[in-house]
């Protein structure tokens, strides 16, 4: 059995920043990648930003330059710095981790979500 536990989130103005963090525990091998996705109202899921094993980050273009996304792998941890904050970044996010189980299968787990909201 395998978790995430997500914290941060919250309220704040445009031109701010946030921080969310996400935590894997359980059953874990290794996690062959921790990422972070956004739901809008009457939108799809999107990637924001996702790290694969140690090395390249990907990011949704409309977050580039302004959100950094890091691990640690020891700790099979993920955290998103959102810097710049815009009205449109408004969304429930989702911590998303790929991981290999004591089986060798590979599943993908979710966070349970959490609210950033930017005002103008």
């Amino acid at each position: 059995q395998v978790q995430l536990m997500e914290s941060g989130g919250g309220l704040v103005q445009a031109g701010g920043s946030l921080a969310l963090a996400c935590a894997a525990s359980g059953s874990i091998i290794s996690t062959v990648s921790m990422g972070w996705y956004r739901q809008a109202p009457g939108n799809q899921r999107e990637l924001v930003a996702v790290k694969i094993g140690g090395g390249s980050a990907h990011y949704a273009d409309s977050v580039k330059g302004r959100f950094a996304i890091s691990r640690d792998n020891a700790n099979n941890a993920v955290t998103l710095q959102m810097n710049n904050l815009k009205p449109e970044d408004t969304a429930v996010y989702y911590c998303n981790a790929v991981i290999r189980v004591p089986t060798s299968s590979v599943s993908s787990y979710w966070g349970q979500g959490t609210q950033v909201t930017v005002s103008s």
